[in-house]
């Protein structure tokens, strides 16, 4: 049993090499960020994220300043002010800004999740011309050299295919 073993394995390890030795693997390379910015719609993105940014920003200075606001009359007035107005007023101001604390921590995470749904149509497009792409040219895989992993590629082994891609996306 032990002999039938060692057999097969030693012919799946022949197998493998006299294989390998005959199949040629291709493959593509291209920046992925470089093949967005290609596409028509991502200058439209980029705009809609500015706008929804700007909006954002002008909220939170009209509430900063509305907060400042009350703060300088809090302090004009605190002498002045019987305790239980005091006290009331600094419920007011701790209140108000941890609402705006809060505004800023939400509106952080509206803006990822906005850029996330505006960019998914995008992705989706770019990984199927991508799919396209390595089917038609036979590529066993294609890498994005964005994440500096791959600090040597082959030329004669793959193929930069930035400009085909970005070809392909208009």
């Amino acid at each position: 049993m032990k002999r039938i073993a060692i057999i097969l394995s030693f012919m799946c390890v022949f197998l493998s090499a006299s294989a390998q030795e005959n199949i040629t693997m291709k493959f593509g390379f291209l920046s992925y960020e470089a093949a967005l910015q290609s596409m028509g719609e991502y200058a439209l993105v980029q705009k809609q994220m500015t706008d929804l940014r700007t909006q954002y920003e002008a909220e939170t200075k009209r509430v900063e300043d509305e907060f400042n606001a009350k703060y300088e009359d809090f302090l004009e007035g605190q002498r002045e002010f019987p305790k239980t107005i005091l006290q009331k007023r600094q419920t007011e101001l701790q209140e108000l800004m941890q609402k705006n604390i809060e505004f800023k921590q939400n509106s952080i995470q509206e803006l990822a999740k906005a850029e996330q749904e505006a960019m998914a149509p995008l992705r989706i497009k770019l990984i199927e011309t991508l799919g396209n792409i390595g089917r038609e040219r036979g590529y066993a895989f294609i890498v994005d050299t964005d994440q500096k992993a791959l600090p040597f590629i082959n030329p004669a082994m793959g193929e930069d295919i930035n400009q085909l891609v970005q070809n392909a996306l208009k």
